[in-house]
């Protein structure tokens, strides 16, 4: 099954408030957010301007397992700066690509130098199996002569 859809379907689907932290925010108040809102990542904004990613990640093995204090270290110390985005336009397909090959569970959309969602591999698979679903809905009702060639 071809995945070629553009993400902007998935963000079109999504809840269009997209949370962020700043550089300068401590990690902890960071982590209280992602536990309101019940998600797993935060885009790091200056300005409108995306300079990184958090995520559960970044906590786990740069505070935790490091031994920091979350309500000591700011943001900046520990996201991800090099963090990969993608424009609206990509294909689901690419998307999922690019997740697996770096190993992100999470992608910043862009439109130019503006961010305007984020979707996680969580998503992108809600969605590849929604779409399957739709699929395997059609061939039942083509086979069962409910829809015609």
């Amino acid at each position: 099954m071809k995945i070629n859809h553009p993400i902007s379907s998935i963000l079109y689907r999504k809840n269009p408030q997209v949370w962020s932290v700043s550089p300068e925010a401590r990690v902890f108040d960071a982590i209280k957010l992602m536990a309101e809102k019940n998600i797993g990542a935060l885009p790091v904004m200056s300005g409108s301007r995306l300079v990184g990613i958090f995520t559960e990640r970044d906590y786990t093995r740069k505070i935790a397992l490091a031994g920091k204090n979350s309500r000591d270290t700011s943001v900046f110390e520990v996201a991800t700066a090099q963090c990969h985005s993608v424009s609206q336009h990509e294909t689901v397909e690419e998307c999922m690509r690019l997740m697996t090959e770096n190993r992100v569970r999470h992608l910043p959309v862009m439109d130019g130098n503006q961010l305007i969602g984020i979707v996680s591999i969580g998503d992108l698979v809600d969605w590849t199996i929604s779409m399957q679903n739709v699929a395997i809905e059609q061939l039942e009702q083509y086979i069962s002569g409910g829809v015609q060639a």
